[in-house]
């Protein structure tokens, strides 16, 4: 097959954001259930003209709900995150959770006691679904690889191609060229010629990973393609190549599949010419 790189260039799409790739609204309202009732307690607070003595009295009835006071100022982990206190020292955030004093001083020195005092957050519970839509963003990055993983497999089912998604390699003692690390590939597809396996992504953004990607897959291939019956097949996509285009043009020259969102037909078409797949 004769192959042009100049084409699969030019054939990278510039996004492969849906619009449910900008927030997970399922796995922030699960968070925020997680919080709720705390939050609901904590919301005696709002408006109160003395915070300490209302602390004190949440603290009588129950000082757990005062563990969910990091997500108010975005921090997740308490328990790994160290602060410099008032008196110069380095403790961990969780400490100011420890007593009704303590949780005062976090309220103060965070600024919440006047947020809360003044009446700027109505909602606790509102609140926190906003910090955590905020934190989701973070998440992106990863959501992009998994709605390539979910286009991929969009296609495969609509072509009639039966496919395993996330297959180690310890499942297949012939490829002990791969050494002692075991290796996850993100789709596998068995012909009556050929057993495939597929790794997938797309870059939007450029960085010094796209040239580790590369890298990787192109001393990962030759050894998967030496074992009898496999073979290495690479589904990237993502103007994001273009800042790494002297390392792709290498892997694209060295593997001999690779394909794009564009160009995939063409594996299908090998498929299908593998008299089936199994």
């Amino acid at each position: 097959m004769n192959k042009d790189f100049d084409l699969f260039m030019s054939q990278l799409q510039e996004t492969n954001q849906t619009l449910d790739f900008f927030c997970d609204f399922s796995k922030i309202s699960a968070n925020v259930a997680e919080v709720e009732m705390s939050l609901n307690t904590l919301n005696y607070l709002i408006g109160k003209d003395d915070l300490a003595k209302g602390v004190a009295e949440i603290w009588q009835r129950d000082p757990k709900v005062f563990e969910v006071l990091g997500i108010l100022i975005a921090v997740r982990d308490e328990g790994r995150k160290p602060v410099v206190d008032a008196e110069g020292k380095v403790v961990l955030l969780k400490s100011y959770f420890e007593s009704a004093s303590k949780v005062v001083e976090f309220l103060r020195g965070t600024g919440l006691a006047e947020i809360f005092h003044a009446r700027r957050i109505k909602n606790l519970v509102d609140y926190v679904f906003g910090i955590e839509t905020g934190l989701d963003t973070n998440a992106r990055k990863n959501r992009s690889g998994h709605i390539m993983e979910d286009t991929v497999a969009r296609i495969f089912v609509r072509n009639g191609v039966s496919f395993r998604q996330e297959v180690y390699s310890s499942e297949f003692p012939e490829l002990s060229v791969l050494g002692a690390d075991e290796k996850r590939f993100d789709f596998f597809i068995e012909t009556a010629a050929k057993k495939y396996l597929i790794e997938v992504n797309f870059y939007s953004g450029g960085g010094s990973k796209l040239n580790e990607v590369a890298r990787s897959y192109t001393d990962l291939a030759p050894k998967v393609n030496s074992v009898s019956g496999f073979e290495f097949v690479w589904i990237t996509d993502g103007i994001g190549w273009k800042s790494a285009r002297n390392k792709l043009e290498e892997a694209y020259h060295t593997i001999p599949s690779v394909y794009n969102l564009t160009s995939i037909s063409s594996f299908i078409a090998v498929l299908n010419n593998d008299k089936g797949v199994l």
